[in-house]
């Protein structure tokens, strides 16, 4: 007997902690808190500084060594035995071409494009599953009112099917036939509170709320599609394989400025016998791309071919997008002829068969199981139109958040 005063104690508890959460405020929290945002910003904030060492030169080199130091004949193991012997401390350093500068500046603007893009993929995608999420745990609270509001209409009835075989104005098998019902609607119910805690729980992943819960209204069931394929062009999956080929002609500008050639200085001061005196040498070197058609021209035509796979990425991406976009808007279609049809038929016909079994029950001319089949029948109804409401707002949530401009 204790169980259920425990129980409406958790349910007490629940609702104190409960998080009310609109629409918007839900993918506000989101947008705040989901950690996969953060790791897309870190993953620009990565690109960005490693932009800063794209053109600089490599770090300078000392040498230190011994030179023409004996090993054989009168003066070997001395020093100081022979004038050129000598102690060396040199510096030099390498100066890539200014091409092949300027190329990995580019290719580190391309990354930071690339990384920028794939950040607003991301935010797009955890605005979606928020949206989603929400609408799937709002319509789960409301198909569980519904049911509780279906039963505790049913539960007089349902007490009355015994006394209506004492009656005699039912059969005794009819009497199992409302406790079927019953118990249908039960399991219904059950399955119900299981979709409203996976809704939650999947709210609570992108917002971070403990225990939230869908209020205020539901987000516009209307798209424009005239709207939505005119932004395709600024999709940010689009863009992102922009990026994609941004990066790859930078790849090929990199290739081609191998054929220009490098060069490097050093400077070395040797240290002799003070009898000898001491020496300074310098130097320059410069690298030689004699053998283009074997190393570098290859490498150009294999970050060309990566180019072109890029654009053609891009191209299949788009006709993706807009077939997708297609289809889309035809299951919209189709959902919401199939809502309207509910509201708008298949309810009103349900509560008019109810209203009339109702009727005919006080009149005699019903059985009590004719009523419950009546109000099971409403309360199906009832909850095909809120299961075709929950799919239009879906569909119209999904398709202005992927296909629509940022903006929206």
């Amino acid at each position: 007997m204790r169980l259920f005063p425990l129980l409406a104690g958790l349910g007490l508890a629940s609702a104190a902690h409960a998080a009310p959460l609109t629409y918007a405020q839900a993918l506000d929290a989101a947008a705040a808190k989901a950690p996969a945002l953060r790791a897309a910003a870190l993953q620009v904030d990565a690109a960005k500084a490693s932009a800063k060492a794209a053109g600089a030169l490599p770090d300078p080199k000392l040498a230190l060594g011994l030179d023409n130091f004996p090993v054989s004949g009168p003066p070997a193991g001395r020093f100081g035995a022979d004038e050129m012997t000598m102690g060396r401390i040199g510096f030099s350093q390498d100066m890539p071409s200014a091409a092949k500068r300027q190329a990995r500046i580019g290719r580190a603007e391309a990354d930071i494009v690339a990384a920028t893009a794939d950040g607003a993929v991301e935010a797009r995608q955890v605005r979606i599953a928020t949206a989603l999420a929400w609408i799937d745990l709002y319509y789960a609270q409301r198909k569980l009112d519904a049911l509780d509001a279906v039963i505790a209409q049913l539960t007089p009835l349902w007490g009355a099917s015994p006394a209506g075989v004492t009656s005699g104005r039912s059969r005794p098998a009819q009497a199992l036939e409302a406790a079927q019902m019953r118990a249908a609607l039960e399991d219904r119910r059950s399955e119900a509170a299981s979709a409203l805690a996976r809704a939650r729980a999947v709210l609570t992943r992108w917002t971070g709320e403990a225990d939230p819960q869908a209020v205020g209204p539901a987000p516009d069931p209307g798209v424009a599609p005239g709207e939505l394929r005119a932004a395709l062009d600024r999709n940010p999956a689009l863009l992102a394989k922009d990026a994609a080929a941004r990066q790859a002609q930078a790849d090929i500008a990199l290739a081609r400025a191998d054929k220009r050639p490098d060069w490097s200085w050093d400077v070395a001061y040797q240290r002799r016998d003070p009898m000898f005196g001491d020496m300074v040498s310098a130097g320059v070197s410069v690298s030689l791309p004699l053998w283009g058609k074997s190393r570098q021209d290859p490498m150009i035509a294999a970050r060309a071919a990566s180019a072109g796979r890029a654009e053609a990425q891009r191209q299949d991406a788009e006709r993706a997008l807009t077939a997708q976009l297609d289809a889309d808007l035809a299951d919209h279609v189709m959902h919401h002829e199939q809502w309207l049809r509910a509201r708008d038929t298949l309810l009103p016909l349900a509560k008019q068969k109810a209203d009339l079994e109702t009727a005919a029950y006080g009149s005699g001319t019903a059985s009590l199981p004719d009523v419950l089949t009546a109000f099971a029948g409403l309360a199906n109804a009832q909850l095909t139109a809120l299961d075709r409401e929950a799919a239009v707002t879906l569909d119209a949530a999904r398709l202005t958040l992927t296909y629509g401009s940022d903006a929206q």
